[in-house]
Parts: C-alpha cells; sequence; structure tokens
C-alpha cells in the first residue's frame, strides 16, 4: 500500500522534533556540566590523576638554658607507596622485602591497599641512607622516597624521663616529648604531581609543593652543668649502694626554675622500646610518693617559728628517747635520747620526740594549715606528666598520734617535687612558687623568642624573718648536726637529713628497707640552689640519710653553684668535727721552701715533687685553700732564679 506524501512528512516532522529534542538535551546537559559542574569534574579528573609524597616537619630541638641541645632530629628516609601506580604487586613486593629485611606477604597487603598513598611499618619507616639508596636503585613504579627524620638524643639516658621520647610517627609518646606535643611537632607538607594510570609523569602539569612548618624549638631551664654533676652523682651512688632506685632534683628556690632533675633506672630514648614500661612512665621526681621522713620536719620548724611559739637558742626540751602521746611511745632514733637540749639542738640532732612537742604547741589545725599552705596535697602544677599529689591524712580522722607522727614526716606521703617547693617557700623568704621546665618557645628559622614562662608566686607562706631563721637552723644542722656529711667548705650548705622507713602492702613498715635523703640549699644566706636526694634501700651500708643521701646532695650543690658562678664566703658557721670526720686542713704556701724546708715541716699532707731544682717554685692547690687531711699537693722544683719576678 502505497503511503501518501502527506504522511511521509508528518513522519519526517516528528523524526527531526524528536531529533531536535534528543539533540537539546545534550546541548542542556553539556550546558550544565560546562557551567555548573566544570570545577567539580576537574578536581575530580585531577584528584584521580594526582599523586602525593609527603615531607614531614622537623620536631623542634629542646636546649637547655644555655642553647645546649638535648633532642634534635637526624634525616632518616621513609618508603613511600602510592598503590596506584604500582604495576606488578608481587614482584615489588619480593623486591621491597628483601631490601627492607621485611615480610614479603606483609609487603604486599600494603602494596594494595585501597588508599592513594601508605607505608611500609615499620620496617620501611626510618630507614637508613644505604637501604634508601638501594631501594631507589630498584627504580619501581609507585615506589618512592620520601624526606623523614629520627628523633635524636645526643647524650642517651640524660635527662631521660624529663625529655621522655617521641615514636616512629614523630608523635611524642611521653615526658616532655607528650606534653608539647603540639608546639614541638610542626605541620607535614608534601609535593602533588600528576601520572595517568599506567604511573607516566604528566609533563603538561606543574607539580604543587607545600612546604613543610617546623615545629618551635623549646628552650628549658634546665642547666646542663648542674644536670651533668646530678647524672654523675647519682652514677657513682648507682655503683656504690647498688639501690632499689635514686633521684635527685635541683631547683632556683627563688622562681622555681628547675636546673636539674634525674632518677636511677633510667633509659636511652632511642631504645625505649627495650626497656620496660615501668622504667620509662614512672618519673620519680614527680610521680612517686612516700613518707618523707625527717625531711618533713623543715614544715614543723618553720610553721612553729612563723607562730612565734618558740625561741630556738633559749628554749629547751628534755629528750629521754621517746614521748607519750594519747598512751603511745614514740621513740627518737637515739636509743635512750639526747637529754636536755636547746630547741636549736632539737633541730640539730632531728629528735623525734622534739618535733611532737612542737607539733603539739601548733595544735593539730594550725599544723595542718601550713602544711596545706606549703602546698602538700595538691600537684605543684609543674609542666610535666603523671604529678601525684601525695596522700594526707582524712581531716575528720586526725587525733593526737596522727598529728604527733606528721610532725616529723610519718604516716603522710609526698613527691619529692613537693618537698622541694615547700622547703625552697621556707628559705627564699616564704614564697611558694610554682615549679616549671618550659623556659622559652623560639621561631627555629630566625632565632626570635615567640613566647616566655615565667615565675608563678603562689602565695607568701611565712615571714621572711620566719625563712631567715629557719635558714640559720638548718645551716647548723649541716655545720653541727645530722647533715655535716653536706658540709662543704666556703659554701654555707643548709638542709635536713632524711631517714624513713617504707611502708608495706597490707599496712605497716618493711624491716630493713629505707629511704635515705637529704634536702639541701646554698648559700644560707642568699640561697641560689635547692637540691633534694633520695636513696631507695642502699645495700651494705648504714641506713642513715646523713651518712648516704647527705654527701652526695653537699657534693651536688658545692659543684652546681661552681658551675653557676657563685663564688665561696668565708663567713658561716664552722663544722664541729667529730670523732671518725675527716678534717680539713689549710694548705701552706710553700713557694720559696727548698726541699730540706719541708723535710724539716709537718704538713699533714703528702707532698708530690716534680723537677729536678732544689726550690719549689709552683704548687697545688694554691696557698689557703681548704682540702682533707692527707690529701696531696703537687709542686715543681726549680731553681731559685726561676721563682724570682
Amino acid at each position: 500500500m502505497r503511503v501518501s506524501n502527506v504522511t511521509v512528512r508528518k513522519r519526517l516532522l516528528f523524526i527531526l522534533f524528536v531529533g531536535l529534542f534528543i539533540f537539546g538535551i545534550f546541548v542542556v546537559r553539556l550546558g550544565y556540566v560546562q557551567l555548573f559542574l566544570n570545577d567539580w569534574l576537574k578536581d575530580k579528573a585531577m584528584n584521580s590523576w594526582s599523586r602525593e609524597i609527603k615531607y614531614e616537619a622537623e620536631r623542634g630541638d629542646i636546649l637547655d638554658r644555655n642553647g645546649v641541645k638535648l633532642a634534635t632530629n637526624v634525616s632518616r628516609p621513609t618508603v613511600l607507596i602510592v598503590p596506584k601506580q604500582v604495576r606488578n604487586p608481587a614482584k615489588t613486593a619480593e623486591a621491597l622485602a628483601k631490601v627492607l629485611g621485611a615480610d614479603k606477604e606483609k609487603v604486599y597487603k600494603d602494596l594494595t591497599k585501597k588508599s592513594s598513598s601508605t607505608y611500609i611499618k615499620p620496617e620501611g619507616m626510618k630507614i637508613t641512607n644505604e637501604k634508601a639508596a638501594e631501594v631507589k636503585q630498584l627504580k619501581l613504579p609507585g615506589v618512592f622516597i620520601a624526606e623523614d627524620f629520627q628523633r635524636h638524643y645526643p647524650y642517651g639516658s640524660y635527662l631521660s624521663h624529663v625529655l621522655g621520647f617521641a615514636g616512629i610517627d614523630n608523635q611524642g609518646l611521653i615526658g616532655l616529648e607528650s606534653y608539647y606535643d603540639d608546639m614541638l611537632k610542626g605541620t607535614p607538607g608534601h609535593v602533588d604531581f600528576y601520572s595517568d594510570a599506567q604511573g607516566n609523569r604528566m609533563s603538561s602539569l606543574r607539580d604543587e609543593y607545600v612546604p613543610p612548618k617546623d615545629g618551635l624549638n623549646l628552650e628549658l631551664t634546665i642547666d646542663s652543668k648542674v644536670q651533668s654533676i646530678i647524672e654523675r652523682e647519682l652514677d657513682n651512688a648507682n655503683q656504690k649502694y647498688h639501690p632499689d632506685s635514686a633521684l635527685a632534683i635541683a631547683m632556683n628556690p627563688n622562681t622555681g626554675e628547675i636546673l636539674g632533675m634525674s632518677s636511677r633506672p633510667d633509659f636511652n630514648p632511642e631504645d625505649y622500646q627495650t626497656v620496660s614500661s615501668k622504667v620509662y612512665n614512672h618519673n620519680l621526681p614527680v610521680w612517686r610518693t612516700y613518707e618523707p621522713g625527717s625531711t618533713f620536719k623543715v614544715i614543723t620548724l618553720a610553721a612553729a617559728l612563723n607562730e612565734h611559739l618558740v625561741d630556738l637558742k633559749n628554749d629547751t626540751f628534755n629528750d629521754p628517747g621517746y614521748i607519750d602521746v594519747n598512751g603511745t611511745d614514740l621513740h627518737c632514733w637515739k636509743r635512750g635520747g639526747h637529754g636536755p637540749e636547746t630547741f636549736l639542738e632539737v633541730v640539730e640532732n632531728s629528735c623525734n620526740p622534739g618535733f611532737v612537742k612542737l607539733g603539739e604547741m601548733l595544735g593539730k589545725d594550725r599544723l595542718f594549715s601550713y602544711i596545706d599552705q606549703f602546698g602538700f596535697g595538691e600537684k605543684t602544677g609543674i609542666d610535666l606528666q603523671g604529678e601525684a599529689k601525695g596522700i594526707l591524712f582524712d581531716p575528720d580522722k586526725i587525733g593526737p598520734l596522727e598529728a604527733a607522727t606528721t610532725a616529723f614526716g610519718q604516716g603522710v606521703a609526698v613527691t619529692p617535687i613537693q618537698q622541694v617547693a615547700a622547703v625552697s617557700a621556707a628559705v627564699n623568704g616564704g614564697y611558694l612558687y610554682q615549679p616549671y621546665i618550659a623556659k622559652d618557645w623560639i621561631d627555629p628559622d630566625t632565632g626570635e623568642v615567640l613566647s616566655r614562662n615565667t615565675p608563678q608566686m603562689k602565695k607568701q607562706v611565712i615571714s621572711e624573718k620566719t625563712s631567715k631563721e629557719v635558714r640559720n637552723a638548718l645551716e647548723s644542722v649541716v655545720a653541727k648536726g645530722t647533715g655535716r656529711n653536706a658540709y662543704q667548705e666556703g659554701y654555707r650548705i643548709g638542709g635536713k637529713t632524711g631517714t624513713a622507713q617504707k611502708s608495706a602492702k597490707g599496712g605497716g613498715y618493711l624491716e630493713n628497707n629505707y629511704i635515705l635523703s637529704f634536702m639541701g640549699f646554698a648559700p644560707a644566706n642568699d640561697p641560689q640552689i635547692v637540691v633534694y636526694v633520695a636513696i631507695d634501700n642502699p645495700k651494705n651500708t648504714i641506713q642513715f640519710g646523713g651518712q648516704v643521701a647527705a654527701p652526695i646532695a653537699g657534693k651536688i650543690i658545692a659543684d652546681s653553684l661552681q658551675a653557676m658562678g657563685v663564688k665561696k664566703q668565708t663567713k658561716g658557721i664552722p663544722k664541729e668535727y667529730r670523732y671518725g670526720d675527716t678534717q680539713m686542713v689549710e694548705v701552706p704556701n710553700l713557694i720559696g721552701k727548698t726541699k730540706d724546708d719541708i723535710r724539716q715541716s709537718y704538713f699533714n699532707l703528702k707532698i708530690l715533687p716534680e723537677g729536678k731544682g732544689d726550690v719549689v717554685t709552683e704548687q697545688a692547690p694554691k696557698a689557703g685553700a681548704k682540702i682533707p687531711e692527707g690529701s696531696s699537693i703537687r709542686i715543681n722544683l726549680g731553681d731559685k732564679s726561676d721563682n724570682d719576678d
């Protein structure tokens, strides 16, 4: 059947309109894509072509107060994988596993991850430059070497508990590294380049580089000279006494700045994986709590003096060796007691019954009010992790016996840093400062100080007059009392010994297991340093703080003051020598004397001659210095003319 022309035209028009309609849809869609989806599609395309290589920021250096680097960085490349560009995962995994010493199957899983980039952890992170060169030589598609850094501690275990360490991801994990991680870590950068699905670089598109922003440098209050002295003395104590643990803190009492802090056992931050977490997680000076023993008597003394309850030189006390408190005898450390004594002698002798009497004069409420005012029972606020609060008696459960034992440092638990802060307040004029260890934040590029921590004085606890009395009494303890082994000629050291029993689990005390301590400061007329030393359960020695801890603290104080440039003084309370004490003798002037002169003289010192002459031309130590009897003097012998001007 023949179709009419009219029908054909209608069909053609229909097809035309349908075609135009479909074409219009395409035009509209294309316009929509061009006008509205262009940026979105472009971003999708760029993202699919983009490959990113990260550049880690350098962590800020940690420096002592004099600019000595205590924590820094060393270059350690890292293997970066772009899975989409890996052409043969099996062969690539085998090659990488061989170079990196990793498991092949584990590497294969990393290579086939559905992510834009990934790492081979831990074998491919922070590798040596030699291994990085081996990986580069393999020329494996999708495998890159990214710049990275590893934390480096130049002095090993030095200051380890304070510094802490950073992990494999450059994140601070403990210590200052963790406490100030946000300021130290910086912001990573990256390089974006473009490649097709086969991994070929797209030269028509320019690479984009976003530089990393390095972390800020942190300058501490630590003085590396003081810290080195502390480390040396704790090492010596470890070798000599083999204690369960040991610690020392040095602080500027006038600011709260920590000058040095260390404890044993310690660890190397770069090898923390090989150390028990019980070692690196426990910064003993701020974490450990224990009964302080007699070092706590400084607080009772300061409170009684501030309340004008006692005249140390004129008021007396008779110590028969015990004192009765509510039907319980509290004994003195000296069997038979000290007999009649002034209260200054009570302090010098560390007489427990005498301090119980001072506690009774104060009364429960005033005694514990001062303990609270000196900062016990709460954190000091030092900028270190893991600080403990200590343990005091429940105020509702304090009876006469609890108040009495607290007066001489038994029955309460405190931290070493609390004691240092409190005793600093007792000797610096009465001002309680917050201890701190971070001093300045410094721009690593310009060296500009961006922010600074300054001393924070919390309150005045006692008067300056009382503080002076406390200083004088504690200087007398070192010159004449239980702290005589801390005495150092010319440095006017004051302090207090401590011998504290360790409490046992379930109650009571351990037998023959003590924490021996000494809290000292100098110079007594103008304190510049407070040092606390505690030796936990030393072996094969007399269990008294005056025998073990006092000489260690005295050595730290004297050497630190010398390192700090504090001059010796000729004034001060002279040492009272007792049987067994090593006498100090003044070095005579031997310059110009002949060998016959020296043979005919008695110096109570060893003479070590050098040279072939007959007349002394040089000597060391110099005349006037005081040294222990039996020490050696080196002399140089020459002709008489050698000594003439």
